[in-house]
């Protein structure tokens, strides 16, 4: 596997010390806080190494958090080998890692102590099939019944578990700091940005499901999905559009409304060009992040003692972080409510936002890799998280609960899948742009720079062995994205080029608790195998990579890069 790699050069005190890095990791230093991005090719016979580009992003948070902060790279699990547990949810804490610009708010879900959870059991078999419907393609009768479900949940009293008020504390108790990991008092459990991303959310959009259902009575009402990544979806769902709805939410961006465009690739800015191509870019961004193996896909390892956010599977950083970005309001000091995680789930689009998201995982491993089962770590089978169900009862769900749609009685409406022919055309050879400059380097402007490869060309057996690797991160809203052997401008430097190797989109975090920074270890990968073939850079050895400064990178601070390979 194939990998670049980027230091950082500046300590700051956490609040505690972190747990010692993995022992391949001998050039950082645990109260750094930095970022990681990595471009690695997997290749037969080699072993995993860390090869990294850490990014100290120690003022990336200014003007959107107000607190300066940095994130930094894990190589590897913790301290401990263990699964991340459920925690105590009468430990929760005040205030969260939210902005000190967003208004004071309370993230910890109602709870009353002595409560006993139950472990979770799926449905019976014979209970019916959910099918969760794409939302362009909801008709009236669907659109009644779901608004009638949102208000029921809307007029719950306040304290219960399955009121629409307690529904986004939970995203945000799990997603800002509230809880710690049992057993690390001050170590905050985070499932973001980690291989817990997909199962917990699934489970969270599982019971938020079942009680809508229940409220109304329909044991076959099921969630709808917002369609991104096909053209007709590419805008935002007009079932939330309607000001008198209880679909709808004030705090979104307003120029982004329907028919606007939906751009997959946001920077924060949007783009001039035709409706057609931003389709056409959509769709590679597409084939390009859901085209991957388990180890790009699902994000990194994390586990008891582990520092929060190693590293952000491909379709968590985009489309996810673009679209949370795109859709929330910008009048908001964070982006409220969607561009920032503890108030995203107030906006009821956020769930079909996540029911696509969801879609991705289920067609990735029922389509794209049947057979595939992720990982078979119990670290991350047996991780654990407490959720309410449709009768308020607390159940405690593990990872391996969560893998079998079918088993858990949900499926997704077949609209087809254009993205899986769209992958990025190879074009006109082109020299590629000239390396220049020297790290530590500021990502005020791109860096270019030439990265020679322990090992050059592959058999033909290797390279049908090979796959590729992808996980980028995500902290405030920053992006960049990364090409090799990219000419120095044209159609070679945009996101749907063959010669991007993927983008890191940071979706937006807060402040540590008590006012201090928190360690941020994260990781990014991107997988090159393809590209070298699809560029004729397969046998070069030395390739040029080029970081692009696309959103909030000013402070960005690139310290190294390098390559290298992992079986």
């Amino acid at each position: 596997m194939e990998s670049i790699n980027v230091a950082p050069g500046t300590t700051a005190t956490p609040r505690m010390a972190p747990p010692p890095p993995p022992p391949c990791i001998t050039n950082l230093q645990s109260t750094l806080r930095y970022n990681n991005l990595l471009l690695h090719r997997k290749t037969k016979g080699w072993k995993p190494r860390n090869v990294s580009c850490r990014v100290d992003r120690r003022d990336v948070l200014l003007g959107i958090s107000g607190a300066a902060a940095m994130v930094a790279t894990q190589g590897g699990g913790g301290a401990l080998a263990a699964p991340i547990q459920a925690p105590d949810l009468g430990d929760c804490h005040q205030p969260v890692d939210v902005p000190a610009t967003a208004p004071a708010i309370n993230c910890c879900p109602t709870y009353s102590a002595g409560t006993v959870a139950v472990d979770f059991a799926p449905p019976p078999a014979s209970s019916p099939l959910r099918v969760r419907p794409a939302a362009h393609l909801a008709d009236r009768a669907y659109l009644a019944k779901y608004e009638r479900a949102v208000s029921l949940m809307k007029k719950l009293p306040a304290d219960d578990p399955r009121s629409f008020e307690q529904q986004w504390r939970v995203h945000c108790a799990y997603c800002d700091g509230a809880y710690d990991q049992v057993g690390f008092p001050g170590l905050e459990i985070q499932i973001h940005s980690c291989w817990l991303f997909f199962p917990w959310h699934r489970m969270y959009l599982y019971f938020h499901e079942r009680i809508l259902g229940k409220l109304i009575g329909d044991e076959t009402f099921a969630l709808p999905f917002w369609n991104w990544d096909a053209p007709d979806g590419m805008s935002f769902p007009a079932i939330y559009a309607n000001r008198w709805s209880p679909l709808y939410d004030p705090r979104r961006n307003q120029a982004h409304l329907p028919p606007f465009p939906l751009d997959l690739d946001y920077s924060g800015t949007d783009t001039n060009i035709p409706k057609d191509q931003l389709i056409d870019q959509n769709l590679n961004i597409m084939y390009r992040q859901a085209t991957r193996k388990a180890e790009l896909f699902m994000g990194q390892p994390y586990r008891a003692g582990d520092q929060p956010e190693p590293g952000a599977g491909t379709v968590e950083s985009v489309p996810h972080n673009p679209v949370h970005r795109w859709t929330g309001d910008p009048r908001q000091p964070n982006g409220e409510d969607m561009g920032i995680f503890y108030s995203a789930a107030r906006d009821p689009v956020f769930f079909a936002h996540h029911g696509n998201v969801d879609r991705m995982w289920h067609i990735r491993r029922g389509l794209l890799f049947p057979g595939d089962t992720d990982f078979t770590d119990p670290d991350w089978l047996d991780a654990s998280f407490f959720f309410y169900d449709e009768e308020a009862r607390l159940v405690r769900v593990r990872v391996r609960d969560t893998l079998d749609p079918s088993a858990l009685r949900f499926t997704y409406q077949d609209v087809g899948l254009p993205w899986l022919n769209a992958k990025p055309s190879t074009g006109a050879a082109s020299t590629p742009a000239p390396a220049a400059g020297a790290f530590p380097a500021t990502l005020d402007k791109t860096v270019r720079v030439a990265v020679t490869r322990p090992r050059a060309s592959r058999s033909r057996e290797e390279k049908e062995e090979e796959e590729e690797v992808e996980i980028p991160d995500h902290s405030t809203y920053v992006k960049f994205d990364v090409f090799v052997n990219a000419p120095e401008s044209g159609d070679g430097a945009a996101t749907c080029a063959a010669t991007c190797a993927g983008s890191v989109a940071l979706a937006p975090h807060g402040i540590h608790r008590e006012g201090q920074l928190s360690p941020r270890k994260t990781e990014a990968r991107f997988g090159i195998c393809d590209l070298l073939d699809d560029i004729g850079a397969d046998g070069d050895k030395t390739i040029v990579v080029s970081i692009v400064p696309r959103c909030g990178c000013d402070s960005v601070t690139v310290a190294g890069v390098s390559i290298g390979y992992a079986k």
